[in-house]
């Protein structure tokens, strides 16, 4: 189980989401995690253990960002460590995920072959890329109405932020990611 948070707003959200990381602890406290988009840029600070450990690193006090999401993780795959936390990010997107993606080896294997390298062991990662690799192609209008690599799960929970601002705010699916 984890907890997730995303934050749009008119002012810096990372203190917010800080705030709301506390209340949503209980839900994990393996690793803590946290990404804004300031000026077309996805900035990210991940920490291992609880959110007070996230909270002390140096680069969450120079954090900026109107657009926000963050994440508490208790481990179902990799182990608790910095590189495991989420959000798990490229250039283009960032992803904060709560679920179990069943088939993420296969996606894996399909992305590794046309180039992407994984830094984690979570299953998370998976949607960065297929996302990334997806918009190479196509935009956000075209992600939020087709599939986006059959990605099969039994619960979903999802929250993205995109380089150009577009957020797509937790998006739920029972059993497949269309």
């Amino acid at each position: 189980m984890c907890g997730i948070i995303g934050i749009t707003s008119n002012k810096p959200v990372s203190s917010a989401i800080i705030n709301s990381l506390k209340k949503l602890e209980y839900r994990g406290y393996d690793s803590a995690g946290i990404a804004t988009l300031s000026d077309g840029f996805i900035n990210e600070v991940k920490s291992e253990g609880r959110v007070e450990n996230l909270e002390k690193n140096f680069d969450l006090k120079i954090l900026s960002g109107n657009i926000g999401i963050g994440h508490v993780r208790w481990a179902t795959h990799g182990i608790p460590s910095k590189i495991n936390a989420h959000p798990h990010s490229s250039e283009e997107v960032s992803v904060v995920h709560n679920g179990i993606i069943e088939n993420s080896n296969e996606l894996k294997k399909d992305l590794e072959k046309k180039g992407y390298t994984f830094k984690s062991q979570t299953d998370t990662e998976v949607i960065t890329f297929l996302l990334t690799d997806f918009l190479k192609d196509f935009d956000l209008v075209l992600l939020s109405t087709s599939s986006s690599g059959n990605i099969t799960s039994l619960i979903f929970e999802l929250i993205i932020i995109f380089e150009h601002g577009g957020v797509l705010p937790k998006w739920v699916q029972g059993s497949k990611l269309t």
